[in-house]
């Protein structure tokens, strides 16, 4: 059985805050959890409101719920470390760059596979979701499953298996909200994408590198958009380990 729980690993005076995606759960980022608490970091894996129960639960929570929630996790970390970092995935991305955006305390910050804007099918749903259009459809199902290259994690993943159209409206609001503090912030920040995501466009990477002055970035030719649970999360946890290591250890 999948441990879709919150998770707590590691007990260095480092702490990171991971932040999983819209419609999925801490298990997203459990690998690199592990991965950052064998290295010597505190780690703290947060369920988002509304996720890992059931779909309408989500759709009852808005953006700041979400940001509320991480901004909570950051400030009971920072209890017991003397230094706290921030990294998340898709929608965890947009929070956690949100979040650096406006603390200065935050002493660095990751954005994996992170969207500012949505294209295609994804792009022109979230839009119809946010002007109305779709306010008698409740939810959508999600037809291909988690976007990730590797076949197990895919079957596994214990996200939702459907899309709830007003948390979608949601999303759309807020990467306009998350979107107009990336100049504002000042902690060192790694921006890992994939070519291949078919979910947030590998060209957010540049927009987002440019805009925060990102230290490092690096592009992955093989993964789609749950890197830090795809096939090469191994050199997603490299990354940030060492981005990590670099910057606050």
């Amino acid at each position: 059985m999948i441990d879709a729980r919150e998770f707590d690993l590691g007990d260095g005076d480092v702490g990171v805050v991971l932040v999983h995606g819209f419609t999925g759960t801490p298990y997203e980022m459990r690998f690199l959890g592990e991965q950052l608490a064998e290295a010597g970091f505190r780690v703290h894996g947060l369920r988002l409101p509304g996720h890992g129960t059931r779909v309408r639960d989500l759709d009852a929570t808005t953006w700041r719920d979400w940001a509320d929630a991480v901004e909570d996790a950051f400030d009971a970390l920072a209890l017991s470390c003397r230094r706290v970092a921030v990294v998340g995935q898709s929608l965890g991305g947009l929070l956690a760059l949100h979040l650096a955006g406006r603390r200065p305390d935050v002493a660095a910050v990751g954005s994996l596979a992170t969207p500012l804007w949505l294209e295609g099918l994804s792009g022109r749903v979230a839009k119809w979701a946010a002007s109305g259009a779709l306010r008698r459809i409740r939810s959508l199902p999600k037809l291909y499953g988690s976007d990730c290259r590797d076949a197990a994690t895919r079957r596994i993943n214990p996200g939702y298996d459907a899309i709830p159209m007003r948390a979608l409206a949601q999303l759309a609001e807020y990467m306009h909200v998350a979107s107009e503090a990336l100049d504002q912030i000042t902690a060192p920040t790694l921006v890992v994408h994939a070519t291949h995501d078919h979910t947030a466009p590998v060209a957010c990477a540049a927009r987002i590198a440019e805009r925060t002055r990102a230290v490092r970035v690096r592009i992955l030719p093989r993964s789609y958009h749950l890197i830090a649970a795809d096939v090469e999360r191994d050199i997603v946890a490299a990354e940030v380990r060492e981005h990590l290591r670099r910057y606050i250890h």
